[in-house]
């Protein structure tokens, strides 16, 4: 009888223990919630102390701009698959942009990843310091990136993909260091048992063992730099995203072609998105299956 009412007991504060918790995260939660409105709200303030009145009366015309498009598409929608080619060799340098840097930024953020995963690196004591090198590159914006570097080497790709690879640096190496953090030590210890060295011990103890979630992260950044890459061409850094701040700049009369790089930009993000998807089930349910045989 003790036992039981001692359990009982025990049951009854542990569910109060939780429910405790429980009110405090909603507590936490309403918090933050009357915080986030409360900025919202005087963002909304600002913009229209700052437009003189005008926020309020520009939100009205939210989707004339659209519209114009649009309907100017529908009228001219004859001259679309022209329109669609003329615009396909801004398109291939944009995705070739979005690839290279991809490339470029993923093998360089592989290898920092390595270097800042604790029980991995090299050196412990530069495991904070590259850690904080990741930080700054993440947080650096692309585009003010771009702009540095179009003021010195001027207009084109290369400056787009510069930028564009080292925020892929800061992005993939942090998330390849988390994925090497749940890679398994034994083979390293393994290597390092026969005289390995530690480049040897990373390329045949780690990368195998996480290669399908370095492919899957991958994929997903391309997605993302192909976005990047179209909107660095706003700033003069060529590609489709370019040509289509000189249509859209141009008003009335370009509007149809502003709408065919729409659907350009639209059709390749939502083909990549799918093909990447698919690559990403296959590759890692390929891994499972091997991982189940042997």
């Amino acid at each position: 009888m003790d036992k039981h009412s001692s359990g009982a007991q025990a049951t009854a504060q542990l569910r109060g223990h939780y429910m405790a918790q429980l009110r405090k995260k909603r507590l936490l939660n309403m918090i933050l919630l009357i915080v986030f409105i409360g900025l919202m709200a005087a963002g909304f303030r600002t913009a229209e102390e700052r437009n003189a009145g005008g926020f309020l009366d520009g939100v009205r015309n939210i989707f004339d701009f659209p519209a114009d498009v649009v309907g100017e598409a529908i009228s001219r929608a004859h001259l679309l698959p022209g329109y669609l080619l003329k615009y396909l060799p801004s398109l291939i340098e944009t995705i070739n942009i979005a690839a290279a840097s991809t490339l470029l930024g993923g093998l360089i953020g592989l290898f920092f990843s390595l270097l800042v995963t604790r029980g991995l690196a090299p050196v412990p004591w530069l495991v904070g310091p590259l850690r904080r090198v990741l930080d700054f590159l993440r947080a650096i914006p692309e585009i003010v990136v771009a702009l540095v570097l179009i003021y010195l080497l001027g207009g084109g790709p290369v400056p787009a993909m510069i930028a564009i690879a080292l925020h892929t640096v800061g992005a993939l190496g942090k998330l390849f260091s988390e994925v090497n953090e749940n890679a398994s030590l034994k083979p390293v210890e393994g290597l390092e048992s026969v005289g390995a060295s530690w480049s040897k011990r990373m390329w045949l103890g780690v990368v195998p063992q996480v290669a399908p979630n370095y492919f899957s992260y991958a994929l997903l950044r391309f997605e993302i730099n192909i976005r990047a890459s179209a909107i660095l061409g706003f700033v003069g850094a060529g590609g489709i995203g370019y040509d289509l701040r000189n249509t859209m700049s141009w008003g009335q009369g370009k509007f149809d072609e502003a709408g065919a790089i729409f659907l350009l930009l639209f059709g390749t993000i939502v083909l990549v998105d799918q093909m990447s998807s698919l690559i990403r089930n296959r590759f890692t349910h390929g891994a499972k299956l091997s991982e189940v045989r042997v």
